[in-house]
């Protein structure tokens, strides 16, 4: 499976590129960076990355494509701007009938360090030890998109069917399949409450 890992961001739109074999074999296959000119207006600038995630995504003809879920920041000129990268991506997606996955940066850090609160030089010594990379990958904007790529890779979803046997699952993915079917669980049970 070709994973196309998208690092949403209107200044720096980060793109990864991974082939996921088998037994969990991951294989590095491209890494970039999506520019545009904040002194542009903004119309030209979403224009310019929308014409550069088409462009990657018709070159790497990727199986899934894999986006870094936004969330508010302070800045709220920021937060905009990401979140339309983020829209764009995923119409992209869509003309090229690519299906999306969204996976939170918290989700990505436990996926690829085993630690949700992991910093950024942890994920890049990860993403490049996992990934066999002669170097970390540079910019932030790109490690974090190939980072994405792999979270989705190592998604632990398909081991919640428990007539599967979870053995073959790395540390980083029980403790993550965990995490996940407790918060699931919580907000069950928050619902019943609710309606109760």
């Amino acid at each position: 499976m070709r994973i196309l890992g998208i690092d949403p961001g209107l200044t720096r739109c980060g793109i990864g590129v991974i082939e996921a074999g088998e037994y969990r074999r991951l294989s590095f296959i491209h890494v970039d960076v999506l520019r545009s000119d904040p002194h542009q207006p903004q119309d030209k600038r979403l224009d310019l990355i929308w014409q550069g995630l088409n462009h990657k995504i018709s070159i790497y003809t990727p199986d899934i494509i894999s986006i870094e879920q936004v969330f508010a920041q302070h800045n709220v000129n920021t937060v905009l701007g990401t979140a339309q990268v983020a829209g764009l991506a995923m119409v992209a997606a869509a003309e090229h009938h690519v299906p999306i996955a969204v996976h939170t940066p918290s989700e990505v850090k436990l996926a690829i360090t085993g630690n949700g609160k992991a910093n950024k030089l942890q994920v890049e010594r990860m993403t490049a030890l996992i990934l066999h990379l002669p170097e970390l990958p540079k910019p932030a904007d790109a490690a974090d998109a190939l980072a994405q790529a792999i979270c989705h890779a190592l998604n632990p979803s398909k081991f919640f069917n428990h007539t599967t046997n979870n053995n073959y699952m790395t540390a980083a993915q029980k403790q993550w399949a965990n995490a996940l079917k407790k918060n699931k669980n919580n907000t069950e049970d928050g619902m019943r409450g609710r309606y109760m």
